[in-house]
């Protein structure tokens, strides 16, 4: 999905637990999605999600349904 303020560094939200330039930013478009890039890459790929799925996917990430990629 190509977005015409894809440049809008204002738009685009860092976490601030990220310390280096190795970060997924998001940024809402719209009312109904939700983009994310990576920070190394402002200029590359961007990926772009329903608010639902990304609402989905927030609540799954606070329940710690994904927390099995960090274990070693």
């Amino acid at each position: 999905m190509q977005h015409s303020s894809r440049q809008n560094a204002e738009q685009w939200i860092t976490s601030s637990a990220c310390t280096q330039n190795n970060c997924v930013q998001v940024a809402a478009f719209g009312i109904d999605t939700v983009a994310v890039r990576d920070s190394k890459d402002p200029d590359g790929a961007i990926l772009s999600y329903t608010t639902d799925e990304w609402r989905d996917f927030i609540i799954g990430a606070k329940r710690g349904e994904f927390d099995f990629l960090f274990e070693g």
